[in-house]
């Protein structure tokens, strides 16, 4: 009689333990491409939720523009990470998304901000390149495919360097070895600070990181952007340059008690991530000013609680 009690009470102690088992809140975040720097962002901040309620599982991407497909068709477990201007052609059903419109991309709401893709215009300091004109009569490697080619680009023909630049025919990845030969005078690239392949130019060559002034930022309707002086070796002031935001974002699906758990966690272990990869050292509240669009009620919570500032648009 006395075993049948003892049983029948671990029964009932395994029973209430189990729910609380199944408590934690498991979350799929869909970021980028593995072995890109946004891929290895999602795995770092994946770790960094354990601290709290949530379990992450980080599912590879091939690009934003998937991301945003995917919210009209995934549930409330859905975390992705997009720019602002994507989504916005998503709602709006405009560009990519004119011939798959659907209602669902206007229940997509903010989370909170992660390292920008920031545009770098990478000079031989031997080369006296100090601005963007300076660039004229140099060789310039752009790379191919990537936002950072397609911007570059875009800012060559805005500054009337379009004839006054040689172009290099060679990929991104062989840039600091021609910097260092020789071969180029500057490269373009676009990342998160600071990005390896402008440490290893800075640290072998010697670099000018070109800043922008105020005039240039405004007439490329691009996003400004501070690479606070000291970020890479030989960088004795402030860079101001452009940057396209990336957010991470969900849909109305999501409870409030998840979205609120999963934005508290980010910036509660910020300090934390950025002790092992200095890029999320650069996100600081000021970025809420990138969210074009609404702002999860959930995470407004916390935005509240905490005193930051959001966009007007938010709620």
């Amino acid at each position: 009689m006395r075993l049948s009690i003892i049983a029948a009470a671990a029964m009932a102690l395994a029973m209430a333990a189990a729910p609380a088992a199944d408590a934690q809140t498991r979350v799929t975040f869909k970021s980028a491409k593995s072995g890109s720097s946004y891929y290895q962002m999602a795995v770092q901040l994946a770790e960094a939720m354990k601290a709290g309620d949530v379990s992450v599982t980080v599912e590879e991407s091939q690009g934003s523009v998937q991301n945003v497909m995917e919210a009209a068709v995934r549930g409330g477990d859905y975390v992705f990470t997009s720019p602002p201007s994507l989504v916005g052609l998503a709602r709006d059903g405009k560009a990519m998304f004119e011939a798959r419109a659907n209602p669902k991309f206007a229940e997509i709401r903010a989370l909170f901000p992660i390292p920008s893709l920031t545009m770098h215009f990478v000079a031989r300091d031997d080369e006296g390149i100090e601005s963007l004109p300076d660039l004229a009569g140099h060789t310039l490697l752009l790379g191919k495919g990537s936002f950072g080619a397609r911007e570059g680009e875009k800012y060559i023909g805005l500054f009337d360097l379009t004839d006054k630049v040689e172009i290099a025919d060679a990929e991104l990845n062989n840039a600091v070895a021609a910097l260092k030969n020789g071969q180029i005078d500057a490269f373009v690239t676009a990342g998160s600070f600071p990005a390896p392949n402008v440490i290893e130019a800075a640290a072998g060559t010697g670099v000018t990181i070109i800043s922008m002034s105020d005039d240039e930022i405004a007439k490329t309707g691009s996003t400004r952007v501070v690479i606070p002086a000291g970020t890479y070796p030989g960088q004795d002031a402030d860079v101001v340059t452009t940057s396209l935001p990336v957010i991470a974002y969900t849909t109305t699906q999501m409870d409030d008690d998840t979205a609120y758990a999963l934005t508290k966690a980010f910036w509660e272990e910020k300090a934390k991530l950025g002790e092992t990869a200095r890029w999320w050292n650069g996100v600081d509240p000021s970025f809420l000013g990138n969210i074009a669009g609404k702002i999860h009620p959930g995470a407004l919570k916390y935005y509240e609680e905490a005193g930051m500032a959001v966009p007007d648009t938010a709620n």
